[in-house]
């Protein structure tokens, strides 16, 4: 049934950016495409959940296409309707064109780095031999495609460093395709390896290891459950179709195998685990051929990761007896718990990362969702910590064995990633180059404010703003956040933010529980059956910015990708009342189903599956598809993409299609239900730099109009 709603978009007075003539809003009228319904039911333990858009899972099928070729049709009238947006655009383009370069990395004779002349739809691989030598293309991913939609996603270099093993996807994909390439002669080898996932080369001896999926079925590469990892070995010279399989587990279909060597050769490591948390490590003494593939450290209740070995001592980064992580030695001739020795025992603060460089120890810490690194000596002992220039997020630290210097990066909400030279000897650290963006980050601040919980936790929040803001309640603000999968959201310098702050908006991040910001404790605070604790904060971050007077509820707009697009798609169903506008991206919409397209079983250790009666009932509660009432939501923009083989976009077609029919206009406040649905695009990662601003552009607009905002 098609609806027809006249939106009115308020009657205040926006000034024109090309004529500055003051003009005023006129009504944009919507008309939803015709979404049909089935008559689908599951049965989930005697409970009946109907499914009336189950045929919008099938996004190959003609009928699919041409419903997302409509609702983009429909987005497309409205957005094209916001008189501003092509000045959005253009200023999008002018702050984004600067060059952005990552730290440089030695390998063998050569230094690399990626370097993006400014709009560029992908970073370029450079490479140079020495310091001072002149830089060289070395992987060019924009000669890949038409259109830059092929992304350079990883490189591993064999232990000589004559070569190397490069990673590419197509349209944003998960799936990965391998090449070999000569380094000093840049030639392509014949060698190619297809159907790979989450995971790169490792180098031993004329060859590597590498893990891969069975090549999936015509038509359902970006949808079909991906189950029965395997790992193998591949021969340089050879072709993948005589490669030796090295390790399979037909019993454990839905676990993630990830093989990485010693740096000296002497052992294969691999991680296994049953989803995003959680680690059992296995070894094979690669020097003795009679040795076979063994447990080391069972799973799945803690995370294992050997950092460096000296012969049969591992160093080993675990949260094993240490929510907050720690550096532990462990002897490979009495591996049990009782003999382990603390290198670096757990402290009130995050372990985040430790890595070896240049014969030190180099341990970063998070300490209130700040960065803090420290060099240390083999045994652990504190020599000095590294002096960073402000409050943020730093990154890169460590090399190889033989190193004596490397270069890290660092950055934060109006410091834009800057690369530093740090000698390992001496301790100091000199600025190697400074990032240039048409932006005065002088008339700006970032603030961190801590907020109470619905349970009474205190919770970080990092707000960013000009200088001498008025808080009377009338600023626009923008809340973002994720919480979940053990991942930190720490200060970072984003691009798309600017044309926000420049026109008086209020960027605001919480940190919420689910993430690993306070260990393993704040993790597991916000997963399972205690997701709701994530919803919870992130509505009180909500109620204390306006609480606070830094905005108001007709002000404020929420963001969030993926988990975090699930957090707003929960936060808006539970809360409708709180915001003017809805930014779900690329989200975890349907609770009940996740687990049956491509990895998501991999998500069932932190969200839990409707296979389960009493997970069924806790996902239920809070699954944004099944929680979407006959009420007024605020103005959305749900965000997909057609080739999402991570979070498939069934999941935001579902959820639109829903809001568009249970959505209740309110003549007070226009509420439109709009779904953006990218082509030739994935998840996020690799997409183009075109691709991104038009994306962010579209976004700029439909929140600049319902917030009452001027451009």
């Amino acid at each position: 049934m098609q609806k027809y709603f006249s939106l009115l978009i308020g009657s205040f007075i926006i000034s024109s950016c090309m004529n500055n003539k003051n003009i005023e809003h006129k009504p944009i009228a919507v008309t939803y495409p015709t979404t049909e319904k089935g008559n689908v039911v599951d049965d989930y333990f005697g409970t009946k959940i109907a499914e009336p858009y189950r045929w919008l899972e099938y996004d190959t099928a003609e009928n699919v296409k041409n419903w997302v070729n409509e609702e983009n049709k429909c987005a497309e009238n409205y957005l094209s309707q916001v008189p501003f947006r092509s000045k959005i655009h253009q200023r999008l383009e002018e702050i984004w064109n600067y060059p952005k370069f990552s730290s440089p990395f030695k390998k063998g004779d050569y230094f690399f780095f990626y370097k993006n002349d400014g709009l560029q739809n992908q970073s370029v691989l450079y490479y140079q031999k020495g310091k001072d030598a002149q830089p060289e293309t070395f992987i060019n991913p924009n000669d890949l495609s038409k259109d830059g939609t092929v992304a350079l996603t990883g490189t591993s270099f064999s232990k000589d460093k004559k070569l190397v093993v490069y990673s590419t996807s197509a349209a944003g994909s998960d799936w990965q395709t391998m090449y070999v390439m000569d380094v000093a002669t840049k030639k392509v080898l014949p060698d190619t390896i297809h159907f790979s996932k989450f995971g790169g080369a490792a180098w031993w001896k004329d060859g590597f290891f590498y893990s891969r999926y069975n090549e999936p079925k015509k038509g359902k590469e970006f949808s079909d459950l991906s189950s029965n990892q395997m790992v193998y070995y591949h021969k340089i010279g050879t072709p993948q179709s005589t490669d030796k399989k090295i390790f399979e587990d037909a019993k454990h279909p839905k676990r993630y195998y990830g093989p990485y060597v010693s740096d000296d050769e002497k052992y294969l490591f691999m991680d296994i685990s049953e989803g995003t948390y959680g680690t059992e490590l296995w070894y094979k003494d690669l020097s003795n051929e009679k040795s076979e593939l063994k447990m080391l450290f069972k799973g799945f209740d803690f995370e294992y990761g050997v950092v460096d070995n000296l012969e049969d001592k591992l160093l080993v980064y675990t949260n094993d007896g240490a929510p907050n992580k720690r550096l532990v030695q462990v002897d490979l001739k009495n591996p049990a718990k009782e003999n382990w020795k603390d290198v670096i025992a757990e402290k009130p603060e995050l372990l985040e990362a430790v890595s070896v460089s240049g014969g030190k120890i180099f341990a970063t810490y998070l300490k209130d969702v700040a960065t803090k690194v420290y060099q240390c000596d083999m045994d652990g002992k504190v020599e000095h910590e590294i002096e960073l220039p402000a409050i943020g997020t730093a990154s890169g630290f460590g090399g190889e064995k033989a190193d004596k210097d490397f270069f890290y990066t660092f950055t934060s909400f109006l410091y834009p990633a800057t690369i530093y030279h740090y000698d390992i000897a001496t301790g100091k650290s000199e600025l190697f180059k400074k990032t240039e963006v048409k932006f005065n980050s002088e008339d700006y601040e970032t603030k961190q404010v801590f907020f109470t919980s619905k349970d009474g936790t205190k919770v970080p929040m990092f707000i960013t703003c000009k200088k001498g803001i008025k808080l009377d309640g009338s600023n626009p603000c923008l809340l973002y956040g994720y919480g979940g999968f053990s991942i930190n959201i720490t200060p970072s310098f984003s691009t798309s933010k600017l044309v926000f702050l420049e026109k008086g908006g209020i960027y605001a991040v919480a940190n919420l529980r689910g993430g690993n910001e306070y260990g393993e404790a704040w993790h597991k605070a916000g997963m399972l059956d205690k997701k709701q604790n994530v919803f919870n904060d992130f509505i009180a971050a909500a109620e204390y910015l306006i609480k606070e007077k830094y905005t108001s509820s007709a002000k404020l707009a929420i963001s969030g990708r993926s988990n975090g697009g699930l957090l707003v798609g929960a936060c808006m169903t539970q809360r409708p009342d709180l915001y003017r506008v809805c930014l779900p991206a690329v989200g975890v919409q349907d609770m009940l189903r996740y687990h049956k397209f491509t990895v998501g079983w991999g998500w069932s250790v932190e969200y839990g599956n409707s296979d389960n009666q009493s997970q069924f009932e806790n996902l239920k509660k809070y699954s944004p598809l099944h929680n979407v009432k006959n009420v007024s939501y605020p103005a959305t923009l749900v965000q997909t993409a057609d080739h999402d083989d991570r979070v498939v976009p069934a999941h935001s077609f579902k959820f639109a299609a829903t809001l568009q029919d249970k959505n209740v206009w309110n003549e007070k406040k226009d509420n439109p239900i709009l779904i953006r649905i990218d082509k030739s695009a994935g998840h996020g990662a690799g997409k183009p730099t075109s691709k991104l601003i038009d994306e962010e552009a579209d976004v700029w607009s439909f929140v600049f109009w319902n917030l009452g905002m001027e451009f």
